[in-house]
């Protein structure tokens, strides 16, 4: 039962992340704000992609531990 929960939650989290990484995306894709906007949002979609990366990492390992 523990591991359908942490599957549910690993999936729900993913989905939110790929939903703001998307918006990212978008709005950089837009063109229409100023550069330090663009640069603070580049920063912003780097750490989300580190966190999914970070939230998959800490699915596997509850595998081992």
């Amino acid at each position: 039962m523990e591991l359908l929960s942490k599957t549910f939650e690993l999936v729900g989290t993913l989905l939110i992340a790929f939903a703001a990484l998307r918006v990212h995306h978008r709005v950089l894709n837009a063109h229409h704000i100023t550069k330090e906007v663009m640069y603070t949002m580049r920063i912003e979609q780097r750490i989300g992609i580190i966190g999914v990366f970070f939230l998959v990492a800490g699915y596997v390992l509850s595998f081992f531990i």
